[in-house]
């Protein structure tokens, strides 16, 4: 299987922060409608597509979950020089923020740049001190009066990154968690006799603690569960073995637990056994920490799902160069078709 790269690079680089996902949810809509059954938009933004299942007397559900928003800032002041100031909207870093560009979303985009003090004018000890974010500062090249014509306190604020092919990688920004929205609208336009009913859920606000996740789960309450979403792959200089997680062109990852969930025996069991029934290169996933939307999809449901996930190795998590291998994700999106059009021929009772 090959895969798409112009609905991956639009997927990617589209604008979408945490509580800021309007523009990737209006894409997805877009994208998925012909696809699907039913689709919806609940109150706290997550996007819920149905297709029906093909054998499914007692009506079982099973959710995919991919979430849509992207690790981003937001702005917190306007200094008398024009300087926007920011808070995190999810994990960085630090370091990786010098020298990047960055597009803030006011009432028109704006492409602005992270500075900090100049290593030229550092003491001794500021230069060997790891950088906060708080030393960060974003130049619009704006006067304050400029910027106000644009920019308020509380707009969202994106990464500037181009997806590119590298060999047979691609790079981005949002690779995390945009590939698994690719994936999940894959196995929407692929998947021809679904089991049971598919609620392909492309959720919000994961970055700041699974949140859409929690309430989607609570509304479709379904019996099992499949997260999307990327893992580390730690398969660079430097790493021990033990410390790699996954590596890539090693295949899709079958999670069996990560810090917040430990993940059902019996998926992790079944998606073992699909893989290597359908030919399908796996590496198992244990991540001992960090959490995704798996969490949510496990436990909120009424009655609680019988869950995994399926996770995509990338390298450089968090950062602007994120790296996911091509072959792994389509591993990925066979992997998910299969699990959905063979899920009731499992014996889920032992």
């Amino acid at each position: 299987m090959t895969i798409d790269i112009s609905l991956l690079k639009q997927v990617c680089e589209i604008a979408g922060a945490p509580g800021f996902e309007k523009r990737i949810r209006d894409l997805v809509i877009d994208l998925v409608r012909p696809y699907v059954d039913e689709i919806r938009t609940d109150n706290l933004g997550n996007v819920i597509a149905i297709k029906k299942g093909k054998r499914n007397p007692d009506g079982k559900r099973v959710m995919v979950a991919a979430h849509m928003d992207e690790i981003g800032f937001i702005v917190t002041h306007i200094d008398d020089q024009g300087f926007v100031r920011f808070h995190t909207l999810g994990g960085f870093d630090p370091k990786t923020l010098t020298a990047q560009r960055v597009i803030v979303h006011g009432k028109q985009d704006l492409i602005g740049v992270m500075g900090t003090k100049p290593i030229h004018v550092m003491s001794p000890e500021e230069r060997n001190k790891l950088p906060k974010t708080t030393d960060f500062f974003i130049d619009l090249g704006m006067s304050k009066e400029e910027v106000e014509k644009y920019v308020s306190v509380g707009d969202p604020i994106t990464r500037e990154r181009h997806l590119v092919e590298m060999g047979s990688c691609v790079n981005c920004k949002s690779i995390d968690n945009r590939v698994a929205v690719y994936i999940l609208i894959e196995a929407l336009k692929k998947i021809q006799n679904p089991a049971y009913d598919v609620y392909a859920t492309f959720t919000v606000q994961e970055e700041v603690g699974i949140r859409g996740a929690n309430v989607a789960a609570h509304g479709i309450n379904p019996d099992f569960g499949i997260a999307l979403d990327t893992t580390i792959a730690f398969d660079v200089p430097g790493a021990q073995p033990h410390e790699k997680v996954t590596e890539l062109g090693k295949g899709t990852a079958i999670k069996i637990m990560d810090a917040m969930t430990i993940c059902d025996y019996r998926m992790v069991e079944f998606m073992k056994q699909t893989a290597n029934k359908e030919n399908i290169t796996w590496q198992p996933e244990i991540l001992t920490a960090g959490g995704t939307d798996t969490a949510g999809v496990q436990r909120m449901g009424k009655q609680g799902a019988i869950a995994g996930a399926i996770s995509i190795p990338t390298r450089h998590l968090h950062q602007v160069i994120e790296m996911a291998n091509k072959k792994d994700i389509a591993d990925s999106i066979q992997l998910l078709i299969a699990c959905l059009e063979q899920i009731d021929e499992y014996n889920w009772s032992h």
